[in-house]
């Protein structure tokens, strides 16, 4: 069985994770490649039901088999990261069911800034975090914000009205950072989003074409 390229998304609770997802995933579908969502939730899937395509209104992100929900009973993290068969179980479904996918992307629960993903669950790792949280953030540090592979600063256009400093929070995660990349978006105005799913092309798909693609060359 073929691995699926797996990116894991993890970030405070309001930080954007979904909306992020939301955002990018028509990006690459534009581009012919084919995903699946699995949505980890502590108690609800209400994430997960919001990305579903409804039937009658024909609104959503991706039909309801290629989003997944998991309710994981516990602080977020363990789930990712200390035990995650919960979701390596879900993702031999998906392989098995649908070889033809392209990328599989794992939403974490809502969590702090020492979220990091088990290497054997993620082969990447975006972090984001809010402007809104103030600009502290990134001067802050911790394991998701200066371990993962792709760091997102969220809500730019709230920075005036919470009296974040953008240039700041810029300084701090060069600092943080080193040469790891890191993104100011707006997921409302889609903002730097492209951006966001340039990262994911280009570091985790490259040099691969969407199966979408080949299947229709063959």
């Amino acid at each position: 069985m073929t691995r699926i390229p797996r990116i894991g998304i993890g970030g405070p609770v309001g930080s954007g994770k979904s909306m992020l997802i939301e955002r990018f995933v028509p990006i690459l579908a534009e581009k012919g490649y084919s995903v699946s969502i699995i949505s980890n939730d502590v108690i609800s899937k209400e994430d997960a039901d919001r990305m579903r395509t409804n039937l009658a209104t024909k609104k959503g992100l991706l039909p309801e088999n290629l989003v997944i929900g998991l309710a994981t009973g516990g602080c977020p993290h363990t789930a990712i990261r200390e035990d995650p068969s919960m979701n390596l179980s879900v993702i031999e479904e998906l392989e098995s069911n649908h070889p033809d996918l392209d990328l599989i992307i794992i939403e974490s629960g809502g969590d702090n800034i020492t979220t990091t993903f088990s290497p054997i669950l993620a082969d990447y790792f975006i972090y984001i975090i809010d402007v809104a949280g103030g600009d502290k953030y990134p001067r802050k540090g911790g394991l998701g914000i200066e371990s993962c592979d792709l760091l997102v600063i969220n809500k730019i256009d709230l920075a005036i009205m919470v009296g974040a400093d953008l240039k700041l929070m810029q300084r701090d995660a060069e600092i943080n950072r080193k040469e790891k990349p890191f993104v100011f978006i707006n997921c409302k105005t889609d903002e730097g989003v492209l951006d966001v799913a340039e990262h994911i092309i280009h570091d985790v798909l490259f040099g691969s074409l969407p199966k979408s693609t080949i299947t229709q060359k063959v």
